[in-house]
């Protein structure tokens, strides 16, 4: 049996064997601020804080170290950072630029008691649906974007690709099929040894942003049909940027065709924007699973889908909400048959929007990236470490990092 709902995240991996490819390069000049986040009292370093400099559109992420690079046209006076459950910072730029450590402190919000007590989270939901029009941009809008995908084989990274894009965002008024994503520049890394020749491509690649933005896909989640077959309850409130968010947890209630989600919903109590949105695949069925995840694989390979998940944060900006950040992780065993032993692999796709251009020019069909296409198959490999120019990404780990060079050392070697 097939899934019969129409769903723009079917098919996020397609295996297949990997290649190497060419280098390029480019270079140019920009104010570069960096270092780490942490909580305030325990020192930990806190992963995904939205990092912003006021006086421009210019913002990043923090990886899973907590760091962050941050690249501006000037230097500012300030960066203004904001996270789930933390109070929002406003960290003051003195005389060092890098390597700077960066505390914040956890909030506690409590809602109005009638809210908490009383309030129905469907009729929330419905709420925070209907007032879309109001709270997400009726103009289209243009955005500069960076993309990463990797694919981890057991704890070694064997594939990793990055993209300068631009993301031309219609109104929300009208569905994602006008929405699109162009590609600037991009570049690839991957393994060269005979045993990674099993990869994973991310189908569709950059143009995450337009088809796990789940606010503008409504049929995906929060189309009204589609709400009815999910549970939800009141969550323990929290905040996001100072603001008071209503939190709500989603679960499966019916077996359909397709799998569902389970999830949390983070909504702003004043305007009923949704704020974040976390979602995991039920993975009850495998083979429900299976057809959502897999587009296709090598004969001989047998796939075992283990998590799916997707994160999509959206980030309020003079009134408006706009996509922020999208993760997708993808968790996965392969083996080939007749072997005795498994291979975990792990596959991420993440955007951030960097950048926002004060006109929103459309991009043109032609000159768009293919959502039936890979990423993977489209760019060559760049070893030139200012390649990124100006630009803005996301600070890799440091496992990734090292991984990084250890693959560029690889491909050196062997060419």
């Amino acid at each position: 049996m097939t899934s019969t709902k129409p769903t723009a995240l079917r098919g996020l991996l397609l295996l297949m064997l990997a290649t190497v490819a060419l280098s390029l390069q480019a270079q140019q000049t920009f104010t570069t601020i960096s270092g780490v986040v942490k909580d305030q009292a325990t020192g930990k370093a806190l992963p995904y804080v939205n990092v912003t400099v006021p006086s421009e559109h210019v913002s990043t992420v923090t990886n899973a170290d907590g760091g962050f690079v941050l690249k501006t046209r000037e230097r500012p006076a300030s960066v203004i950072l904001t996270h789930v459950g933390y109070r929002t910072r406003r960290y003051q730029i003195g005389d060092q630029l890098e390597n700077l450590e960066i505390r914040m402190q956890s909030s506690t919000v409590v809602l109005s008691e009638i809210l908490v007590t009383s309030g129905d989270p469907r009729q929330i939901l419905k709420a925070a649906v209907a007032k879309i029009p109001h709270n997400y941009s009726p103009q289209p809008e243009l955005f500069r974007g960076f993309y990463r995908e990797t694919t981890q084989r057991g704890h070694r990274y064997i594939y990793v690709a990055e993209a300068a894009v631009d993301l031309y965002k219609s109104a929300y008024s009208k569905p994602v099929n006008y929405d699109r994503v162009r590609i600037d520049k991009a570049r690839r890394l991957i393994s060269t040894r005979q045993t990674d020749t099993l990869g994973a491509k991310v189908q569709g690649g950059p143009t995450l942003p337009v088809f796990v933005d789940v606010v503008k896909n409504l049929e995906y989640i929060f189309e009204e049909a589609e709400m009815e077959h999910y549970d939800y309850r009141m969550e323990s409130p929290t905040a996001i940027d100072d603001r008071q968010q209503v939190v709500i947890s989603m679960r499966p209630r019916h077996i359909l065709p397709y799998p569902l989600y389970f999830g949390r919903i983070y909504i702003d109590q004043a305007t009923l924007a949704f704020t974040r949105v976390e979602l995991e695949l039920d993975m009850t069925d495998r083979e429900k699973a299976t057809r959502t995840m897999l587009v296709s694989k090598p004969t001989g390979v047998r796939f075992r889908p283990r998590e799916m998940t997707i994160m999509v944060d959206y980030a309020l900006d003079d009134s408006i909400s706009r996509i922020h950040y999208i993760r997708s992780t993808s968790r996965f065993n392969c083996d080939w048959k007749r072997k005795l032993f498994s291979s975990s692999y792990r596959v991420s796709a993440e955007m951030v929007v960097t950048d926002r251009y004060p006109e929103a020019c459309r991009i043109n069909g032609r000159s768009s990236f293919d959502a039936h296409s890979s990423l993977y198959d489209k760019v060559e490999l760049f070893e030139d470490p200012g390649f990124w120019g100006k630009d803005n990404i996301i600070e890799p780990t440091e496992n990734l990092e090292n991984a990084i060079d250890k693959l560029r050392k690889k491909i050196a070697k062997d060419q």
